[in-house]
């Protein structure tokens, strides 16, 4: 494995490298959203509009966390009841134990500790 020097020398490297390729890439994917806005009839509002309405996230979970949230606004209109806490982390994240475990409970486990650490007590 290289030393601390050598390792900030290649990222320093590639740094430069993805601000080469993105100042080269800027002006085509410009034009690419322009043209489909063109072909779509989308205007700068609707982008305004859009930003203002979508959720606070980032990524390629944005989409899935907003169709979560409509079915969980259904299901909360329906009168379906929230399920209780049943894990608690150690800077106050929860989880009720359903579904995926979170990422902060997924790193706390990979770094070796256990669920049941975080236990709520009830």
């Amino acid at each position: 494995m290289g030393s601390l020097i050598d390792i900030q020398s290649q990222i320093e490297k590639l740094q430069k490298q993805a601000a080469d390729i993105r100042s080269r890439e800027f002006n085509s994917t410009v034009q690419d959203i322009l043209a489909k806005m063109a072909a779509f009839g989308i205007t700068v509002k609707d982008l305004e509009a859009a930003r203002k309405k979508a959720p606070k996230t980032r990524g390629k979970a944005a989409g899935k966390v907003k169709a979560a949230g409509g079915r969980r606004a259904a299901k909360k209109a329906a009168g379906t009841s929230t399920v209780a806490a049943k894990y608690r982390g150690p800077s106050g994240e929860t989880w009720s134990g359903r579904g995926l475990m979170p990422r902060w409970m997924a790193a706390l486990v990979a770094s070796g500790r256990t669920k049941e650490e975080f236990a709520i007590q009830a």
